[in-house]
């Protein structure tokens, strides 16, 4: 059954734009306004990625060095604990919520997927499954929403963010991952970046795109940063392959990349400022959001 619904910009609402070609059978286009890449529809039932059969034993478990980032994300949102409560949305292995329980947090979780949500009551974590508008949370009962690489995934962001703006505490605030429409490797690459793959990220925003998404679902102080990227799967993308039969695995070398900066105080303080760098020229892979509600 074929889902003919056009959809605007899912950041910024425009309506002009431009095909950059088709993938995995959904045509996707770049804002003209904002520069977001988007597809031309959302994805029908049984297109839809199958968030059950993604999580499993060898995914719900995370290196030591991601806790250790974890951790300091966590210890950077003290200034906002009045409530106490902290929730994160697609919490999957669960890192966030041990951290951030560690760190005397009263924290919720939320996850579509069931094997991630079985395990995080397992964890004894207060866990939703389902949706974020399912959950139905009372008003301003968060002081800190965390949202880790989701909201590319989302067939309607705008509901979504305008849904955590409302369970956020006046002076709240939501902080979320996500990648960047607009980093160097979307640039190179185009069409052919990895991380650009529907049914299952129906949506790359560009900073541009989620500042309006953000101001117009209800946040005041918005603050984005663009950070990362990989420079072996770009690498791998524009040199000659010796075996064309091997796939990059982006995944597990943006692990071992961030593991290896990770080793030595030096070499955190180099990641630090190839990062700044990043930013300074927006061609960070990811974006780093920061948004306040009124």
């Amino acid at each position: 059954m074929e889902n003919n619904t056009i959809r605007q910009c899912p950041a910024c609402g425009g309506t002009a734009r431009k095909s950059i070609g088709s993938k995995n059978g959904f045509e996707i286009f770049a804002c003209s306004n904002c520069s977001t890449l988007y597809t031309s529809r959302v994805p029908i039932a049984d297109e839809s990625q199958d968030y059950d059969e993604y999580y499993s034993e060898s995914n719900l478990s995370v290196p030591d060095f991601i806790r250790e980032r974890v951790n300091e994300i966590i210890i950077d949102f003290s200034k906002y604990r009045d409530t106490n409560r902290l929730l994160d949305i697609g919490f999957g292995a669960g890192t966030i919520l041990e951290v951030a329980s560690k760190l005397q947090w009263n924290v919720f979780g939320l996850e579509v997927s069931k094997p991630a949500a079985d395990h995080g009551r397992k964890l004894g974590f207060e866990v939703f499954h389902g949706n974020l508008i399912e959950a139905r949370y009372p008003d301003h009962y968060f002081d800190v929403i965390t949202s880790s690489e989701i909201l590319e995934h989302l067939p309607d962001p705008n509901a979504d963010l305008r849904e955590i703006a409302r369970i956020l505490r006046p002076g709240g605030m939501f902080w979320a991952t996500t990648p960047s429409a607009r980093g160097l490797s979307s640039r190179v690459m185009k069409i052919d970046w990895s991380v650009l793959w529907p049914p299952e990220h129906m949506q790359l925003y560009s900073k541009k795109g989620v500042c309006l998404m953000l101001k117009n679902a209800g946040f005041s102080v918005i603050k984005v940063k663009t950070f990362g990227i990989n420079p072996m799967e770009i690498a791998d993308y524009v040199l000659p392959k010796t075996n064309k039969e091997e796939s990059f695995d982006r995944v597990q070398t943006g692990y071992q990349l961030n593991e290896g900066f990770s080793k030595s105080p030096m070499r955190k303080r180099v990641q630090s400022i190839l990062n700044h760098l990043l930013n300074l020229m927006q061609i960070g892979d990811s974006l780093k959001i920061y948004a306040q509600t009124k």
